[in-house]
């Protein structure tokens, strides 16, 4: 009896120590490393694109600022728990509603959850509000087409190079990101770029659900979430 609790708990100490933070950088590329994995930034969706050499999980994130279309590279640390969990207050910069996100913000956090007006779980942000994706995107293509108007009125899931995701219900290797046309580095789920809604207003709105029959709440691995 002895032996086999003790092989139970060793078993459970290793799928803690399998869940630590997943580093990834934006882009395509993949190295498996024992951290996790680390995605450096391409210039080209294109699969057929030659890839650069891959880096490891100690490498120094870049401080240079990056260019539109995505020159440069930096990582971004997703993290299996919440930033309460990492000790963190606030929203690391993450604005409500119609303002604008003038300012990447330093960390950003990926909630599943379920609600009364949508029982399919579905993303929120640390600020409790609703996360959509856009049928006009195609899953993985490395690209956005809601730009300009559009990204006004739906402004994407933005990330400062060098921040953190922090997750709860959302399994890391759904968690990826893009270079915008605009450079700057958008959050994906599921292959699909993410993005707030400006008509939402307080915590739990749903105010862009089925939005031209395009728009709809985007599940924890990038599914539509419907009733």
């Amino acid at each position: 009896m002895t032996s086999f609790f003790s092989g139970l708990l060793s078993h459970r100490t290793a799928a803690r120590r399998a869940s630590v933070a997943t580093v990834l950088a934006v882009g395509a590329v993949v190295s498996l490393t024992a951290c996790g994995k680390v995605i450096q930034i391409g210039d080209s969706s294109d699969p057929s694109t030659p890839a650069p050499a891959p880096v490891t999980s100690s490498a120094v994130p870049s401080t240079a600022a990056p260019t539109q279309g995505g020159a440069g590279n930096s990582a971004l640390q997703v993290v299996d728990s919440t930033a309460q969990d990492a000790g963190l207050n606030g929203t690391g910069g993450t604005v409500v509603g119609a303002a604008v996100q003038e300012t990447p913000p330093k960390w950003v956090q990926l909630s599943a959850v379920t609600s009364p007006d949508l029982a399919a779980p579905h993303l929120i942000n640390i600020n409790q509000a609703a996360l959509y994706r856009f049928d006009g995107d195609s899953a993985g293509s490395g690209g956005s087409n809601c730009n300009d108007a559009c990204a006004t009125k739906w402004p994407p899931v933005i990330i400062k190079e060098g921040g953190n995701v922090y997750l709860a219900g959302v399994n890391p290797k759904e968690v990826a990101a893009i270079r915008r046309a605009d450079g700057k580095v958008q959050v994906t789920v599921g292959g699909r770029p993410v993005y707030r809604f400006s008509g939402d207003s307080g915590a739990g709105d749903l105010n862009g659900q089925g939005v031209d029959g395009k728009w709809f709440a985007v599940g924890p691995a990038g599914q539509k979430a419907v009733r």
